[in-house]
């Protein structure tokens, strides 16, 4: 009993949930996190990631799971839609961004599409966001569409215009700065015409 409320201040201190190497490094031997699990104490979460059990549901374990994997991961393209609500589009895998010449970790679950940025492009609009207690970085509305119009060729063109639309019709980006990110990814000649039409 001692010992469990040992392991689990340790898991407070980290917001709840922690990685195999982030418990082994505050001193939980592994056969007391997988004596845990087994015991129903704390969940795995996706390979390498736990969590105290009788913590709420996730409301979003993909995210959460994907945040916690890869760090220096963005979410993107049709995961950041959906996340920003200018979609009708449903993502069957996480989309995440990283910057070139960086691969994306291999995780069981959830299933996870990588991307490589250019070092301008990568940097250019990450928000942070709580999700469940975790800090999860996604692009903003106005740099998803531009990044949906950049790989509009991978997503589709509707996927791209949809965005756009939704993204002004529900007051996500404002024209301006769907420029400004349009410029940054070299997609400016192609988003203008869509921009005007619907402005």
């Amino acid at each position: 009993m001692v010992m469990i409320e040992h392991v689990k201040a340790i898991f407070r201190k980290h917001g709840g949930m922690m990685r195999t190497s982030q418990a082994l490094s505050a001193g939980i031997h592994p056969r007391t996190l997988y004596q845990l699990r087994d015991q129903g104490v704390i969940e795995r979460v996706s390979r390498g990631l736990y969590r105290w059990g009788d913590l709420p549901p996730l409301s979003d374990p993909d995210l959460v799971a994907v945040a916690s994997r890869v760090p220096k991961g963005v979410i993107c393209l049709i995961s950041a839609l959906a996340y920003h609500d200018i979609t009708t589009q449903i993502a069957h895998e996480v989309y995440v961004a990283v910057p070139r010449g960086m691969n994306v970790p291999r995780i069981d679950w959830p299933p996870v599409r990588g991307f490589r940025f250019s070092q301008a492009s990568y940097r250019a609009g990450i928000e942070r966001h709580l999700v469940d207690g975790v800090s999860v970085s996604i692009y903003s509305a106005a740099k998803t569409v531009a990044d949906c119009f950049k790989f509009r060729n991978t997503i589709g063109t509707d996927v791209a215009v949809e965005a756009l639309r939704l993204a002004l019709d529900r007051r996500r980006a404002k024209p301006v700065e769907i420029e400004r990110y349009a410029r940054v990814c070299r997609v400016e000649r192609i988003v203008g015409p869509y921009l005007e039409a619907l402005s």
